[in-house]
């Protein structure tokens, strides 16, 4: 007996058409380099789209051949992420924040035959250019005078007859996207994700319990869009037809502000160093600043301090949901919400939940495993999360070592250290890489973040290994200041002892002005160790014995 169900294909164009059709009208609002506004609808946006997919096949792009961007979120952007996939082509962010070298490496190994250009990202483009071999370099600008040798993304657009727009048959299997690793612990590598992924991926963000979005949302990515497909967020708000607010270059905490304000706002997102930054502007201007329109800010990317929710909560009536992922995973995960069971707990029990990575989102299975034994959801047992789902990478693009990030059964290994409890909440206790390992026990350097994070006069708080002779490795604190504060390693050291076992608590803390990060936001972990290892040896045979960097 068979199913008497149509094969209806999942791809982009389904959900460009239900955007100019159902909700051709709503608003996308963009923030140009010269600060002014761009506002048009996704009526406008899906035409525009349409016409870049000719123009690129004009320049004798065919399916399955990669279109990058170098780019911030504005509307040329987001006509990118549906133009370029809408004849069957690969849309490629590239990350704008790495080095050159990276870039051009990206570029070469992902085959781009053409590269689609911010007009004031061409100083830093223009150190790439000589190390890549593409067809074309499109310059998206206002204005038609580009370099020699590049083209005008508006002259070829302009040029385009819009009949010539033929929708191809595209199967839901077909490539739609890449990204790339951030390459942190080597050569950045390359996922390559599926119209039917993506399609999918985005019905799972507007589930209630992830994101919950909706047409009545207006959404501000300040995620980057070149970073894992901007959360999947520009996909997921055309399906819902929310309303679309994209920040442009201006990611510091006063434009942010600006933008939630003058645009009523209602979720906004990002990685948790957005957010402290916003923070700390808010303690200067809380009685100047209007945040009543925002109900809700995903955080990722990196764990979310407990301090962190209660502040969003109990000062400004914002929810905090902290969702979890990788570019691996397209990449939301698993989201964190309030469950049923807990509705009624007292605020820190609340407060415990939503500081966790939280359940899988629809459709993702989890596991947990240390060495070759699938560990019991107990909130207790540690070991690697494994991930699967219809939305997860099977392998990397043209990588011969693809095979040791992947289980024999075919689960993603994402080498984060966790626990999940009965209610199938995960919380992630550390990087596999960043764990510190003192005396064979296990110690979660995020647990200690969060909780020095949780000071009032601490900024931001990085918790790494240095070597000790005895225990092998221990826990040292790197941590920035607030500004106009100040605190003893000692004080901190107490502030912490309430909450772990004393063998946990740091042996050093290091001041210092600013922890590196990665191109994503995350802590640079491994360039702290670098930069510190030699103090940290000298001093690891006094390991009782705070310390503040010179």
């Amino acid at each position: 007996m068979d199913a008497l169900i149509m094969d209806y294909q999942l791809t982009l164009n389904s959900v460009l058409h239900r955007a100019e059709t159902v909700f051709g009208g709503r608003e996308i609002v963009s923030q140009l380099p010269d600060k002014t506004l761009h506002r048009y609808t996704y009526a406008d946006m899906a035409r525009r789209a349409r016409r870049l997919s000719v123009a690129l096949s004009n320049l004798g792009i065919q399916q399955g051949d990669r279109v990058a961007t170098f780019a911030w979120n504005h509307y040329r952007h987001l006509e990118a992420y549906f133009g370029i996939p809408a004849s069957g082509a690969v849309l490629h962010t590239l990350n704008l924040r790495l080095h050159p070298d990276d870039i051009a490496y990206i570029v070469n190994h992902a085959g781009d035959r053409v590269v689609l250009v911010d007009d004031v990202l061409l100083p830093a483009f223009e150190k790439v250019l000589p190390l890549i071999n593409v067809d074309h370099v499109v310059v998206m600008s206002d204005n038609d005078r580009v370099p020699v040798r590049m083209l005008s993304y508006e002259q070829l657009l302009a040029a385009v007859d819009p009949a010539d727009f033929i929708e191809p048959f595209i199967d839901e299997k077909q490539p739609i996207a890449m990204c790339y690793t951030s390459g942190t612990t080597g050569r950045p590598k390359g996922v390559v994700y599926s119209h039917r992924a993506l399609v999918l991926h985005s019905l799972g963000v507007l589930a209630a319990d992830t994101l919950a979005l909706s047409e009545r949302d207006s959404v501000l990515p300040v995620v980057p869009m070149f970073h894992a497909n901007g959360w999947g967020l520009p996909y997921a708000c055309a399906l819902a037809g929310a309303r679309q607010v994209f920040p442009g270059p201006y990611l510091d905490p006063a434009s942010i502000v600006s933008m939630i304000e003058r645009e009523r706002v209602t979720l906004a997102a990002g990685v948790p160093t957005i957010w402290l930054g916003l923070l700390q502007y808010l303690e200067q201007h809380a009685e100047s600043v209007d945040l009543s329109s925002l109900t809700r800010t995903a955080i990722g990317g990196q764990a979310v301090p407990a301090s962190m929710v209660r502040e969003f909560k109990d000062r400004y009536g914002v929810d905090v949901i902290q969702a979890w992922g990788m570019t691996e995973t397209s990449p939301i995960a698993t989201v964190s919400r309030v469950p049923s069971s807990a509705a009624d707990a007292p605020p820190d029990v609340q407060t415990r939940y939503l500081a966790m990575q939280g359940p899988a989102a629809p459709l993702v299975d989890l596991r947990i495993r240390s060495g070759q034994e699938v560990v019991p959801w107990d909130g207790e047992s540690m070991g690697e999360v494994e991930v699967r789902g219809p939305w997860i990478a099977s392998s990397y693009y043209n990588d011969p070592q693809s095979a040791e990030k992947f289980t024999d059964d075919g689960w993603l290994r994402t080498g984060d250290i966790a626990t999940i409890d009965s209610l199938g909440y995960v919380e992630i206790r550390d990087r596999a890489k960043d764990v510190i390992k003192s005396g064979g026990e296990w110690i979660s350097s995020i647990a200690l973040e969060n909780q020095l994070m949780s000071h009032p006069a601490v900024a931001e708080a990085a918790v790494i290994a240095a070597v000790h002779p005895k225990w092998l490795e221990r826990p040292v604190a790197v941590v920035v200041l607030k500004g106009g504060h100040s605190v003893t390693p000692d004080e901190l050291r107490d502030h912490l002892a309430p909450h772990f076992a004393k063998w946990w608590l740091p042996d050093a803390v290091l001041f210092v002005d600013e922890i590196p990060r990665t191109s994503t936001g995350k802590f640079m972990k491994v360039a702290l160790r670098d930069r510190y290892s030699q103090v940290l040896l000298e001093r690891a045979e006094k390991p009782a014995q705070p310390v503040a960097d010179d």
